[in-house]
This record gives C-alpha cells, structure tokens and sequence, in this order.
C-alpha cells in the first residue's frame, strides 16, 4: 500500500487502523527516524516511512526492499521518494486534507510513477 498525503494528513493514523483491524490492537508507531518498523501478527505488517529518505538508493542500502517478498503487507509513507522500491502491482492511497480538517481518501490500483 502505497500511501501519500501532505503532513498530518493522517498516513500513520491510517497504518495504526489497519493494524488494528488485522491485530487485534493497535502497536503501531510511526517509523520516521528508525524507516522500518515491523508488526508481528497473521499476517505480518511492516511499516516503512521514506520522508527523510534524501536518495531513492538509500532505499536498497537499508535493505528496505526486504518488505516486499511478498511474506507480509507493507504501507509506505511518502513513497513517491523511491517509487522503484515499490511493486508495480500495488494499491495507492491519496489523503488530501490535514490537521483538524476533513480529509478525502482516494484509493486506486495500479502503479503510478
């Protein structure tokens, strides 16, 4: 899940509910500084936040790629900083709206680059 949306948009709110709804509770944090977090669970989730990610090569550098070997779901944050990271066959989620205000979700299938 490719997720994008300006700051405080809600893409770690958006990541703690799906957790929650496939876990059972809610564990999640948001990965800024660490890029990576993993959720344990049937199935796995992991979490990877790409905004302070200053070159798309960092990405394989950090073995950010492991998330993809199709074991677990994974939502990226700001995946427009590394599309070639991601699958081509992906779902994307678009948060337009931040802070107190109401927001928009637009989600759709397909890779976009």
């Amino acid at each position: 899940m490719a997720l994008s949306g300006e700051l405080g948009a809600g893409k770690t709110t958006f990541v703690r509910a799906a957790v929650a709804a496939l876990h059972g509770h809610d564990q999640t944090t948001s990965p800024t500084f660490t890029f990576w977090h993993r959720y344990h669970g049937d199935p796995p989730i992991d979490h990877i936040d790409l905004y302070r990610l200053d070159d798309p090569r960092e990405a394989r550098e950090l073995g950010l790629e492991d998330a993809f070997d199709g074991t677990s779901i994974a939502f990226v944050e700001w995946w427009t900083h590394a599309p070639q990271l991601l699958p081509a066959d992906r779902y994307e989620v678009e948060i337009e709206g931040a802070g107190e205000g109401p927001r928009q979700v637009h989600l759709r299938r397909g890779a976009r680059v």
